[in-house]
């Protein structure tokens, strides 16, 4: 397969454009407004979804926000539960999304504290690696300094 980027795009192997986003909203590190916005939508969606497939245990769009959104929070009050078959294939689908979506939000806020907390170990670490580098260079410096009076003195010394 050719690596030009335009042959990939039309191969269908260069992502797409949800993939993109994803990775520029990963890269800017403002991942946690976008997973939690994407929590919300899924929890209005899902609340929607269940209004239209089970009509009587949703009869507003109101409940089925309360349900969806108590269901991704993993609480789950019990006040209002799908009993029609695909009522429950939506309550599984939200709560596997959920559970999903709350673990990476949860991810992300520890890494956002691990990465706050070692920024300033990790700019400590290189100024120390680079005066170790710079002291290095000029130790080399010297003994090279130092073996070339030696190789002139043997040189004399040996008329070589």
């Amino acid at each position: 397969m050719p690596d030009d980027p335009s042959t990939r795009r039309a191969a269908g192997l260069d992502g797409s454009r949800l993939q993109t986003r994803i990775g520029r909203v990963v890269a800017s590190r403002r991942i946690f407004p976008f997973l939690a916005l994407t929590t919300l939508s899924l929890a209005l969606a899902a609340g929607f979804i269940a209004t239209l497939v089970d009509e009587e245990d949703f009869p507003s769009f109101g409940v089925g926000a309360w349900w969806a959104l108590v269901t991704i929070a993993t609480v789950g009050y019990g006040d209002v539960v799908p009993t029609s078959p695909w009522g429950r294939v939506v309550g599984s689908a939200t709560i596997i999304l959920g559970v999903t979506f709350l673990s990476f939000l949860t991810a992300t806020v520890t890494s956002l504290f691990i990465s706050a907390e070692q920024e300033p170990k990790e700019a400590e670490e290189a100024k120390v690696r680079a005066a170790s580098e710079a002291e290095t260079r000029a130790l080399l410096l010297r003994l090279d300094e130092r073996l070339a009076a030696i190789e002139a003195r043997l040189e004399q010394q040996w008329g070589t």
